[in-house]
């Protein structure tokens, strides 16, 4: 009953078929997943060079300057006498100028 419409149509292999997958996937790769890659590996990279005396941001917005390193944690000095500990993958960057502060 529906041969006519299938009867014109030329037969795709199943190779061109999963092409626009393929290209769709690799596009995905290049875009998303191996910038993600790079940049979680130079923050690795940064938490794990950091040392006493270092200035950070957390991700939480607090500066501080490390005066602590442990196995999972830092403590940070945010103001004078005043030290908190913080998990290492909690720190965003490296802080490149120093707070403005507000008066």
């Amino acid at each position: 009953m529906f041969y006519f419409l299938t009867a014109g149509a030329p037969e795709q292999s199943p190779l061109m078929m999963l092409m626009p997958m393929v290209i769709i996937a690799l596009i995905f790769y290049f875009l998303l997943i191996r910038p993600m890659r790079k940049r979680q590996k130079q923050t690795e990279q940064m938490i794990s060079d950091l040392k006493n005396g270092d200035r950070v941001i957390t991700s939480g917005g607090i500066y501080g300057t490390v005066s602590g390193l442990r196995e999972k944690t830092l403590i940070l000095k945010i103001a004078d006498n005043v030290k908190i500990e913080v998990a290492k993958t909690a720190v965003a960057g490296l802080q490149s100028s120093p707070p403005e502060e507000t008066k």
